[in-house]
């Protein structure tokens, strides 16, 4: 499948990269079909809407720069995906990279996939102390 990219231009999806997130994603409930791509500079991953163009995300694994991330979600957000299994699972965190200042992650809202199925869900953390801007800067030299 040709998919139309806001980063990239057309870009050739196989199926395995098809994702779909039935209730789409907090703002954009009505986008439910994505394709999950490498963004050309790891370790970042690209959402793209296979239907819009303009609705692109830039992901990131949290526990990349968050070693004692834990995802804490409702039972039910796992359920609705399937309750994937540890290997089946992918954790994903959208960045905001405004035009000037830090880029920040959302830890608050991980999105949750099922690699097997190619179902996905945005979720909120049961953990307050996910917030949905950590600076991925201060988070990665930070020492505790």
């Amino acid at each position: 499948m040709i998919i139309e990219t806001k980063a990239y231009g057309p870009v050739e999806v196989a199926e395995k990269q098809l994702v779909r997130f039935p209730d789409g994603l907090y703002g954009f409930e009505q986008h439910t079909e994505f394709g999950l791509l490498d963004a050309h500079s790891p370790p970042f991953y690209w959402l793209q809407s296979t239907h819009d163009r303009e609705v692109a995300f830039i992901l990131v694994n949290p526990y990349l720069f968050r070693p004692d991330y834990v995802l804490d979600i409702a039972a039910d957000d796992l359920e609705e995906i399937g309750s994937p299994g540890e290997d089946d699972i992918l954790v994903f965190a959208i960045l905001t990279i405004p035009a000037e200042g830090e880029a920040t992650a959302n830890l608050q809202g991980p999105l949750v996939i099922n690699r097997s199925r190619r179902i996905g869900k945005q979720s909120i953390s049961l953990d307050a102390r996910w917030k949905t801007k950590h600076s991925i800067v201060s988070e990665m030299t930070r020492s505790d």
